[in-house]
């Protein structure tokens, strides 16, 4: 059930058949050269509204916009706060409660550290408030890198790399655009924080996308929407 599809009546009949709502959190992120800004909410919405199709669960529309520090310089990245992604994420986990919803998954398509520990502190402190709430909070890319574990081909792949070209080649192959070359990153590894990020990371990719394809991306998808379904019925037996 699409929220931002429904009548506020579908809204209401929906509740009899499910409390749990998924609610993608994506970003406004470079992701290389060959693909578009939008990767991490593209992700996150369509697993979203995969898992959707085959288990009764609300999706609410994405939030398009995280907290980016390694892509900060470069081209295309617009960052939130990390304060101001904890405040969305609690004002909408109060607001959907306040509807009646009380499970919550909070499906992240973009996996930065401080991003998802923002997520994750403000999950925490949204079960201290409230005793009839349960969340989860998933990194998408941490549920496809772990469940293709045996589909990748590149060791430590991440960004923009084997991983998310195959994504959107399966799904939107119409955004794939131009090409791209192997890279990692080579920031200090002393722990030295740099004030240009692209000096040392200059194309933005952490991978190797030249192994994508479309076949690898759909398998890669069906694994996060088997993992998400689990999920789901997990958090709705779940009990403290």
């Amino acid at each position: 059930m699409l929220i931002d599809e429904m009548t506020m009546i579908e809204f209401e009949e929906g509740l009899k058949q499910t409390q749990t709502v998924l609610i993608p959190f994506g970003s406004v992120e470079e992701h290389g050269p060959h693909l578009p800004l939008s990767t991490d909410t593209i992700q996150a919405i369509e697993v979203g509204k995969k898992t959707a199709a085959r288990v009764p669960l609300f999706v609410a529309p994405s939030i398009n916009y995280g907290n980016c520090r390694s892509s900060k310089t470069h081209p295309g990245t617009i960052s939130i706060s990390t304060e101001t992604l904890k405040a969305i994420m609690t004002d909408l986990v109060s607001s959907f409660r306040s509807q009646g919803l009380r499970n919550f998954i909070i499906l992240s398509g973009h996996a930065g550290g401080a991003h998802c520990m923002a997520l994750q502190d403000a999950g925490e402190a949204l079960i201290d408030r409230y005793d009839d709430i349960k969340i989860a909070i998933v990194s998408e890319y941490h549920l496809a890198s772990s469940e293709g574990v045996y589909l990748i081909e590149t060791i430590g792949d991440s960004h923009a790399g084997e991983i998310e070209t195959s994504r959107i080649m399966h799904t939107h192959p119409q955004l794939v655009k131009g090409s791209s070359q192997k890279e990692f990153p080579s920031f200090p590894a002393s722990g030295i924080l740099v004030r240009n990020k692209r000096k040392y990371w200059q194309n933005g990719v952490w991978g190797d996308p030249t192994k994508a394809t479309p076949e690898k991306g759909k398998a890669l998808e069906e694994r996060v929407v088997c993992k998400l379904v689990e999920l789901v019925h997990e958090i709705g037996v779940f009990k403290e």
